[in-house]
């Protein structure tokens, strides 16, 4: 019996949309689903409502939990990995308190700025130990990583010789939540993204074989005279030429642009949520009694194909029918010509029996490949302080990012990453 492990199998919604999605495959009706996660009590109700959706769909999948990880990869074909490492509390809420303490302000905190940075910190080692056991007990299984921050814990586990692959649902949705926002039709449109992971570029975008972009740029002109939710993404296309994949709310503080403390004239202007995460960190645990009574306890429960993008890799590489994904992978051979070879990349990839196979983008415009490196030096840094566990090189990090070297002098960056280690305690390695 073949199998997929999912890593972080308490995030009960999330395992119901993916594992939910593969209940609903003909090919995967053969497979077991091992459950894995740290905190036993979710682990359980996430197997009461696979279960349930199970039973409901007439799914003839086996689901099993496990409280050994490595005995929940062991033979994996597949491991499925949403993780998040410390938490709302205490980890996220030192991730944007402390940056406080320093006037730093931030929205979500989960890819690059200050937090970004100790949110990979803490994880990576995570992500080591599951390289290790998965070159025990499961060599050959495919990775697919839908953890933030995606482009650095991708890239770890490329290094470690793990075959992965990064998933984000933005780049399905960016096409269609543009022309829905614009009331454009969404009728026979073709696109074409790429990037990196959260600022990949809408490079192409046609209906008919027209090209929609002049018309995008005239009703987004006309939609910023109004407050809306996109403030941030439609600033930058019209000073940058194209539309950006992720939100407005994490743009706003990949950027040094819009959240400055010298300009507060700037968040009203934008819209821009400050302390966004926390915010919907909060919701979501006040808000799981009622969803526990809907998810684990109906037994009505039933599931329809979500867009993520799991089930079908998998169900790509099982029959041999190609798909075509936006993936993160590495930028070997120089997929995107003017980005580094040694970054993980967002682009256009084939998946079949053979595996996921990246396309050749060439180059980007330039001012959209000179922002996705800005992002990049920040990633490529985080990923050789974790590697070599030095002090200095978070520094560096730090120092490299847009967001946080323009609001605060190099004296003040240094002491806020002290401050951040000390407060993070054993959640991180010992930093020499």
């Amino acid at each position: 019996m073949s199998k997929i492990t999912f890593l972080g199998a308490g995030s009960t919604i999330f395992a119901k949309n993916v594992l939910g999605d593969c209940m609903t495959v003909d090919a995967l009706q053969h497979f077991e689903f091992a459950l894995y996660d740290i905190d036993l009590e979710r682990l359980a109700d996430s197997k009461r409502m696979l279960d349930t959706v199970k039973k409901n769909l007439g799914s003839s999948v086996t689901i099993h939990t496990y409280e050994n990880r490595k005995e929940a990869l062991r033979d994996a074909k597949y491991v499925i990995n949403a993780i998040q490492v410390g938490g709302y509390d205490p980890c996220t809420i030192t991730d944007f308190e402390v940056p406080k303490q320093f006037n730093l302000r931030q929205t979500i905190a989960d890819t690059v700025g200050i937090g970004g940075i100790f949110r990979n910190l803490r994880t990576i080692p995570v992500m080591q130990e599951f390289a290790r056991d998965m070159k025990e007990v499961c060599p050959d299984a495919w990775f697919l990583n839908y953890t933030n921050p995606m482009a650095v814990l991708t890239n770890v586990m490329l290094k470690e010789g793990i075959k992965t692959v990064g998933l984000c649902h933005s780049v399905q949705i960016c096409a269609d939540h543009l022309l829905d926002h614009l009331d454009l039709p969404k009728d026979n449109v073709q696109w074409k993204i790429a990037g990196i992971n959260h600022m990949a570029w809408l490079l192409e975008i046609t209906r008919h074989g027209e090209d929609l972009y002049p018309e995008i740029k005239k009703r987004a002109k006309e939609k910023q005279k109004e407050t809306h939710h996109d403030m941030v993404r439609f600033e930058l296309m019209d000073k940058f030429g194209y539309y950006i994949t992720e939100s407005s709310e994490h743009n706003a503080e990949y950027h040094p642009y819009f959240i400055k403390k010298q300009y507060p004239e700037l968040i009203e202007r934008y819209n821009i949520p400050l302390d966004e995460y926390p915010r919907r960190c909060i919701a979501q645990i006040e808000g799981w009694k009622q969803m526990r009574d809907d998810l684990v306890n109906d037994q009505t429960l039933n599931h329809e194909r979500t867009h993520e993008y799991g089930s079908y890799i998998i169900e790509a590489m099982e029959t041999d029918q190609p798909i075509k994904i936006g993936g993160n992978v590495l930028n070997t051979g120089g997929l995107i010509e003017n980005l580094p070879k040694n970054a993980v990349v967002e682009v256009p990839c084939l998946v079949d029996a053979s595996g996921v196979t990246p396309t050749y983008v060439g180059e980007l415009p330039e001012q959209c490949a000179a922002l996705n490196r800005t992002n990049i030096n920040t990633q490529l840094l985080t990923i050789e302080a974790a590697l070599t566990q030095s002090k200095q090189k978070i520094y560096q990090a730090a120092l490299l990012d847009p967001h946080t070297a323009a609001e605060l002098s190099i004296d003040d960056i240094t002491s806020l990453c002290d401050a951040l280690i000390e407060v993070h305690g054993d959640w991180l390695p010992t930093y020499q």
